[in-house]
């Protein structure tokens, strides 16, 4: 385990990497950052020679994976980070510098029991993409079928376990403050992030999570998932479909060759919500990078390293939150995170739907080029704080996904209206699930599981049994000891630890 001061080393070697290709040039110009930060910056970029123009890519990319991973999330969202900056960090989805081809080929060799040559007819050198974990080259297998084989690069889990023990050192240093820190829990948040990035380091688990998703989605018409070659897959290598179509992110291709962009950003967003709502089971990482469109218009999804799973329950209040936002019946909204246990109880519920009203109406009926992402955001934000709402670690990569989602959708069509798409299915699935038939099905099946326990109870305490469809326990936290700083500093110190880990932890707070 790393030293106190090998964190502190790594942490402001980040922050002067960024400060370096002028990464940290927005914050320190910003009105509305504190002076302690501001001052902080400038320590992190005195002595450099700051580019005119920020160099973003180059800046995450020489930050690792994790900070790679933020980074393609920031090339879906222009409104956010603006066009500029967006073009820039688009570079990271699948275009970095590969592993030289004979580590990709020892790799395989080693990963498959076998000689190359006796998987394939031949492989390309040359990957088609090279991302932040893994490069893909095309390859012809012995029986002649075109196939992807994807590689994990050589040394790719060691930099994320180092980089991982220092967001998990700087988190629990932050948590002891108190405060908002405390609030937004952000141990629980770097915990999930390992168990997340543990399974995208496992190439099979990859491969199951695909053949998963595709049979989930056999019914939604024009998206598909390219099938898993089993045989051609192990931990460290998988192998799948190759798929021919045009890359999302190139719009001014897709019109070339006929296709309708509206049509194709409004069945993504259908295809997500499908996903996330009905099957409770989503791609997790649906940047351009990882979306292609055949010729006939279907919509092809790739890299299924990190993907998400909801429960029926979870699904159900986020159903009629969608609903109810959509609606604006901000009452049942805010009854449903009281329920929920988001908010905590001693607060007003209707206070909470005054809240939420002044963040849903403004965007009600508005197409999304309209809506000002960053005052939402502001109002949210300021919600979750009045509120004493701790952050849903299990919800995260739903949140973080649904932005990816809005913001792919919105460079296809810039007039799309997030909520009219959404309304239709939201209002079908709210009518068959939560319906009064629906209702009537769950308590029956509910009543049946009750006497089915009833003989386990008398011979045990209630309390000793697990719920019913309970969430599973929480990642173990790792046991890290809280270095103790004079008062006078402790601001000063967070906002150190803010700055260079908001390459990791940012992302999954978004």
């Amino acid at each position: 385990m790393a030293s106190t001061a090998t964190h502190l080393f790594r942490l402001f070697r980040w922050a002067r990497t960024l400060a370096r290709h002028g990464a940290l040039r927005g914050i320190e110009r910003d009105a509305m950052t504190p002076p302690a930060v501001r001052r902080l910056v400038r320590i992190a970029r005195f002595g450099a020679r700051v580019p005119e123009s920020p160099a973003y890519a180059t800046a995450f990319q020489s930050l690792g994976p994790a900070a790679i991973k933020f980074g393609q999330a920031l090339a879906t969202r222009p409104d956010l980070v603006g066009p500029e900056a967006a073009a820039d960090l688009s570079r990271l989805q699948d275009n970095l510098p590969p592993a030289p081809f004979d580590e990709v080929r020892k790799s395989i060799e080693l990963a498959l029991g076998k000689p190359i040559e006796a998987l394939f007819q031949s492989i390309d050198p040359e990957p088609v993409g090279a991302a932040s974990i893994a490069q893909v080259h095309r390859a012809i297998t012995s029986d002649g079928r075109q196939v992807a084989v994807k590689v994990l690069r050589p040394g790719v889990e060691e930099e994320f376990a180092k980089a991982l023990e220092t967001y998990e050192w700087a988190a629990a240093q932050a948590e002891a403050f108190g405060g908002e820190f405390e609030r937004l829990r952000p141990r629980l948040v770097i915990a999930n992030f390992r168990q997340w990035t543990m399974r995208e380091l496992d190439l099979r688990r990859e491969a199951a999570s695909a053949s998963e998703l595709a049979e989930g989605m056999a019914a939604e018409p024009g998206y598909c998932v390219p099938s898993i070659d089993w045989a051609r897959t192990a931990r460290r290598v998988m192998t799948l479909e190759w798929v021919d179509g045009i890359k999302i992110a190139r719009r001014d291709e897709l019109l070339a060759a006929g296709h309708d962009v509206k049509e194709i950003a409004a069945r993504l967003v259908r295809a997500f919500l499908r996903q996330a709502i009905s099957e409770g089971f989503f791609h997790a990482d649906m940047h351009q990078g990882n979306l292609f469109v055949r010729d006939d218009g279907t919509i092809v999804a790739i890299d299924f390293g990190i993907m998400g799973r909801i429960d029926r329950r979870a699904r159900m209040w986020l159903a009629e939150i969608l609903y109810g936002l959509i609606t604006g019946t901000y009452e049942r909204v805010a009854e449903i995170h009281f329920e929920a246990g988001y908010v905590p109880p001693h607060h007003n519920i209707a206070e909470f739907t005054t809240a939420l009203r002044a963040v849903g109406e403004p965007m009600r009926g508005l197409p999304a080029k309209d809506i000002s992402i960053g005052n939402m955001l502001d109002g949210l934000f300021a919600i979750t704080r009045d509120f004493d709402m701790q952050t849903q670690p299990h919800l995260l990569l739903l949140q973080k996904t649904m932005v990816m989602v809005e913001g792919v959708a919105q460079a296809l069509d810039p007039e799309i209206n997030m909520w009219e798409t959404a309304a239709p299915f939201v209002r079908e699935w709210v009518r068959s699930e939560i319906g009064p038939e629906a209702k009537a099905a769950d308590a029956i099946v509910e009543l049946g599981r009750t006497l089915a326990l009833v003989p386990d109870l008398i011979r045990r305490l209630d309390h000793q049994l697990p719920k019913p469809g309970a969430a599973p326990p929480p990642p173990p936290l790792v046991d890290i000891n809280v270095v103790r700083i004079a008062s006078g500093w402790r601001y000063g110190t967070v906002a150190l630890i803010a700055a260079a880990i908001g390459s990791g932890l940012t992302l999954l707070l978004a």
